[in-house]
């Protein structure tokens, strides 16, 4: 009966439109109404604690970083170093839109940011080189949604906090899983691409393409500083945070000089913004993750998992196929707000590696950033390339099977992440 209310007042007050953040409260009230347990000032003590939390502060940070690395010039940097490298090669924009989505991955960590600046700088130059636009879009999309995966990653910032793991150790596993979905849609773009009749760039120089490294050298920098500081204990991922953002300022104001001192009031404003809404989400799915740990609402989910508990793969690809569902219809922030706390008890009774968990479950929920309807990258992408979202979702489809297909592999073979995460902590 719990997780019948649970769905219920949730998905319904979804379906009268109300605002993710709002249907979370909805959905604690009515949990507390069926408990015969309401009291107001339950709801106002759990959202405050579900925002007040220093690790989260990492996440206007990272926001705060990736405006600054847009405007300051370092993804227009690190677009033109992969140009100069595979920009020559026969199809070699798709391929310099996957390099460069793995090089941002690593600065921003915000997919839909990612996206918007590759399809920004690449979207015109495939149209005029003749390629198929739908297609050019999904890939860009598809390549934006590593960003959620290699650190630094707000998901994993989130997740971390609510599951209680660690989040240096959700960066370090996130590493060879991201390179491994870059490697997947750069195969799918050769082979759908095989029969094509394509312009190539110009090859260049070693001199050029020397040029173009020591150009973007500033921006490569930073997602080495992060690393080699997390790995070697310098700082917490929140303190993480602060450098990236502080470090691609300085770099945008004195090394590029792109960002103007009258900019920032701006870029402030709109990293404020989006920080806003992730922390008023926070806020409200701690209310939801509260009366869920009260409901024992774990217990019954456990309970119907039952037969898949005695093997572990089993019971991640029943997981999995829960989260594809449920991406179709709800963006990556709320999915990660309402199941983790309901998952992560099944996930420790199972016996299952919850950093493993993480990794998967954020990959999962990254890819359904690219299925529709709700997909958010594809609405990104549609706005910058000026097109319709079904044309989108025909492009996108086949570098969405291969990300499938490599989610498919690291749940049926945990050492693929499991063994990198070892080594890298």
């Amino acid at each position: 009966m719990v997780v019948t209310i649970f769905l219920v007042s949730l998905l319904g007050a979804m379906a009268l439109g109300m605002p993710i953040a709002f249907a979370l409260m909805v959905c604690g009230i009515a949990l507390m109404l069926h408990m015969d347990m309401f009291d107001a000032q339950l709801i106002a003590q759990n959202t405050i604690d579900g925002a007040d939390n220093f690790v989260l502060m990492a996440v206007p940070f990272f926001m705060l970083a990736g405006e600054f690395m847009n405007a300051g010039g370092l993804s227009r940097r690190i677009v033109n170093l992969a140009m100069a490298l595979v920009g020559h090669i026969r199809g070699g924009l798709g391929y310099v839109a996957v390099i460069a989505a793995i090089i941002m991955a690593s600065l921003s960590g915000s997919a839909a940011a990612d996206t918007a600046a590759l399809g920004v700088l690449l979207i015109p130059m495939m149209r005029q080189a003749g390629y198929s636009v739908p297609r050019s879009a999904g890939l860009i999309s598809a390549g934006g949604i590593i960003a959620p995966i290699i650190p630094p990653s707000i998901p994993f910032v989130m997740f971390g906090v609510i599951a209680q793991v660690s989040i240096t150790k959700l960066f370090m596993a996130g590493i060879v899983p991201g390179v491994m979905m870059g490697l997947s849609i750069l195969i799918a773009w050769a082979w759908v691409i095989r029969k094509d009749k394509l312009e190539s760039h110009p090859r260049q120089s070693f001199r050029q393409i020397w040029a173009a490294a020591v150009d973007s050298l500033w921006a490569l920098v930073m997602p080495l500083i992060i690393i080699v500081g997390l790995r070697m204990g310098v700082f917490t991922p929140t303190e993480a945070a602060v450098v990236a953002a502080v470090y691609a300022l300085f770099v945008g104001m004195v090394v590029y000089r792109e960002i103007k001192f009258s900019q920032l009031y701006g870029l402030l404003l709109n990293a404020g913004k989006i920080t806003a809404v992730v922390m008023l989400l926070a806020g409200a799915a701690m209310v939801s993750s509260w009366l869920i740990t009260v409901a024992d609402l774990p217990g019954q989910l456990a309970e119907m998992l039952a037969p898949f508990m005695g093997n572990q793969i089993l019971l991640m690809v029943a997981i999995m196929i829960i989260v594809v569902v449920v991406g179709t219809a709800m963006d990556m922030t709320p999915t990660i707000l309402i199941l983790t706390p309901v998952l992560m008890p099944v996930i420790r009774q199972a016996g299952i590696d919850p950093i493993y968990f993480g990794v998967i479950f954020i990959i999962n929920n990254a890819i359904g950033l690219v299925t529709p309807p709700v997909g958010t990258t594809l609405n990104v992408i549609c706005g910058v390339a000026k097109i319709k979202i079904d044309e989108a979702i025909v492009g996108v489809m086949p570098f969405m099977i291969a990300e499938l297909i490599v989610l498919a592999l690291l749940t049926v073979f945990p050492s693929l992440v499991l063994t990198p995460m070892k080594w890298l902590t």
